[in-house]
């Protein structure tokens, strides 16, 4: 009896894995041909049917893209489902985010925990000379108070080299990273100092993403919201997430 049920189980499996093996390879040679080209080397998991006949999603390097069934047409947009009300390009777009955040080691960031049990976390794309961001820093008191960790990736929007840049390793790099951020916010002057650090990394991820400007929230479901929110919004936002 034993026997017959693993033999119908490894069936099963075989069957399972030879279907997955062929949804992946089951991409229009059109477009393999094309993307061999013009993206040496992608994951061939990143395409994949949409609703629309003869359109696929191309995901790479963070983006979501879709390539015509010809591999002639390449269209940057949004796919919405008008019947479900639902926005598909953003929902794909959210979920790379997500894993790309989760990715990410949070020993590298710049972390102010919640008080208590944790309710939310969000990660912040922060650039220590913005305004905004420094406005945004100061709600994050009310938003530890409220069940609320906030995670700091540094994104000094002038680019590598630049004095932001240069002030944010020095914040890195400082002894009490949280005491020198929230200097920097305020316009203190801040020891230079150097050390190894991820700041170009975050950079890179943040532009990877899609951040624009700061501050760039990134919610657990990797939705993004860009610009300062206050606490009371962003709390009621959090509680409310889909």
């Amino acid at each position: 009896m034993k026997q017959t049920i693993f033999k119908s189980f490894a069936l099963s499996l075989a069957i399972f894995l030879l279907m997955n093996s062929a949804l992946a390879t089951e991409i229009p040679a059109a477009i393999k041909k094309r993307l061999d080209i013009v993206v040496p080397g992608y994951d061939a998991s990143s395409v994949k049917a949409t609703p629309i006949s003869g359109l696929y999603e191309f995901i790479g390097d963070g983006r979501v893209l879709y390539i015509s069934q010809d591999g002639r047409y390449i269209v940057d947009g949004s796919i919405i489902d008008l019947e479900d009300k639902i926005n598909l390009t953003e929902k794909t777009k959210n979920n790379v985010t997500r894993q790309l955040i989760e990715g990410y080691d949070e020993k590298k960031m710049i972390v102010f925990p919640a008080e208590g049990k944790t309710r939310h976390t969000i990660t912040v794309f922060t650039d220590v000379d913005c305004p905004y961001c420094a406005m945004l820093h100061k709600e994050v008191p009310k938003l530890n108070k409220a069940g609320v960790t906030v995670r700091y990736l540094m994104y000094p929007r002038a680019g590598p080299g630049s004095p932001t840049f240069i002030k944010s390793v020095s914040v890195w790099c400082a002894v009490d990273q949280k005491k020198a951020l929230g200097m920097a916010k305020e316009g203190s002057a801040l020891e230079a100092k150097t050390c190894d650090n991820p700041v170009l990394e975050q950079f890179e991820l943040g532009q990877k993403i899609g951040v624009t400007g700061t501050p760039t929230l990134i919610l657990e479901n990797g939705k993004i919201l860009p610009g300062f929110i206050p606490a009371d919004q962003l709390i009621k936002l959090l509680d409310h997430q889909g």
